[in-house]
């Protein structure tokens, strides 16, 4: 058995990644094969724009930004990103595939900490053969059309096995995408997770922003409880129209839809991933989307029915968004649900949701589920649980603290 990374220097997400595959296949006693690939081979095989993130709104970017420097800093990694980023990597690449094993991932190491340490221009072509001579590779080699079919060919497999961006980890058949799942690759290679340090009870108020459609929301909403207890905290259920929230940010009513099928189902096998590694049973809704209005609005009568809510969706696949549904398993559950969904149409009800809504926008709140610790920085996805954790227990990102500018280099 061994580690696969399919990796291209231009990914900062990948240079975080590169740092930690060695150690960790040390730890599991196995290989790692560095797989050079072109990030924009792939989204050109994807039809995919060479930018994605230019068609996101400015929020989503932004927070993608100060997610990224969080993660360098919980890994210790230093990150100084270059303002012209992307720069192209293409010939940097063929280098790559052109050195052996053994010089290759010195070189690769060098490639990164010159674009995400120190902005060197690697796509300038003194700087690059400057690279080149010093891993003992003649430059002209960047040029051989052996090596730049070998790119394109690499670029390829990895489509074709599935792949959509990186980084990539692949153990065996498996594979995992982002620098945020090593934990489950770690666990693939059979390593047990490290023992958390000591918590202390801290009081702080930790915010939940919700919405019943999302199967993200359903995974994170099985551990907010326990989370909460763990450090003390107060938890607080914030619902939102989340198709409310997407129309005012500018994002697809339905992002899954806009999806590519390769990506589709990577979301797929990650949902049932996260379930297996929560230990909750899971299955995807049947009726997709969901309609939500009333069950956000009987959550907001009763935080108390969110949970029985939750599991009826996603793991019983009962459709909450038809009222009749929506009373069974409120009643099954001991709550009176005849009652609770006449209480959806009390007009403060109604403002409720909507104020939380335009709350949470103003706040910058770009997807669900989505985390505050007191007033601090928000933590989006239900993968970022481990950070929630940190917070509550008083981490504040460097970044989030300084509360500089967003270089939107993304």
């Amino acid at each position: 058995m061994h580690l696969t990374f399919y990796f291209d220097v231009v990914c900062p997400y990948a240079y975080l990644a590169s740092t930690q595959v060695e150690g960790l296949a040390a730890k599991a006693g196995v290989s790692v094969q560095w797989q050079p690939v072109l990030l924009g081979g792939l989204f050109k095989l994807l039809d995919s724009p060479p930018r994605p993130a230019d068609a996101w709104p400015v929020g989503k970017r932004e927070h993608n930004l100060r997610d990224l420097a969080r993660q360098a800093e919980l890994l210790g990694v230093p990150l100084s990103p270059p303002p012209e980023h992307p720069r192209r990597t293409v010939a940097a690449m063929r280098l790559l595939v052109a050195a052996d094993e053994g010089t290759r991932v010195p070189l690769a190491h060098r490639l990164f900490e010159a674009y995400w340490q120190r902005g060197e221009d690697i796509s300038d072509r003194d700087i690059l053969d400057r690279y080149a001579t010093e891993a003992g590779l003649d430059p002209a080699c960047m040029e051989e059309p052996a090596v730049k079919d070998a790119l394109r060919q690499r670029t390829q497999e990895a489509f074709d096995r599935g792949i959509f961006g990186v980084p990539t980890l692949a153990v065996g058949d498996e594979w995992w995408w982002g620098v945020d799942r090593l934990d489950q690759v770690a666990a693939a290679l059979g390593l047990n997770p490290t023992p958390p340090d000591p918590l202390t009870q801290t009081g702080r108020r930790l915010r939940f922003f919700h919405d019943f459609s999302s199967p993200f929301a359903f995974l994170a909403s099985q551990q907010m409880e326990r989370i909460a207890k763990a450090h003390g905290a107060r938890l607080e259920y914030v619902p939102i129209l989340l198709g409310a929230l997407f129309q005012e940010i500018g994002t697809p009513m339905i992002p899954l839809f806009e999806m590519s099928a390769s990506r589709r189902d990577w979301m797929s096998r990650d949902l049932h991933r996260w379930a297996e590694w929560w230990e909750v049973p899971f299955q995807f809704a049947s009726v997709f989307p969901l309609r939500t209005v009333a069950p956000l609005r009987v959550s907001l009568l009763d935080p108390a029915t969110v949970n029985c809510m939750y599991r009826a969706a996603w793991q019983e696949d009962r459709n909450i968004g038809e009222a009749g549904v929506l009373v069974e398993v409120l009643n099954a559950s001991g709550f009176d649900g005849e009652a609770l969904l006449e209480g959806t149409q009390a007009p403060e009800i109604k403002t409720q949701l909507r104020e939380n809504t335009t709350l949470a926008a103003r706040l910058g709140v770009c997807g669900v589920p989505t985390f505050q610790v007191d007033d601090g920085p928000l933590f989006w996805g239900q993968d970022r649980l481990s950070m929630v954790e940190q917070a509550l227990q008083g981490w504040v990102p460097r970044f989030d603290e300084e509360r500089g500018p967003v270089r939107g280099f993304l």
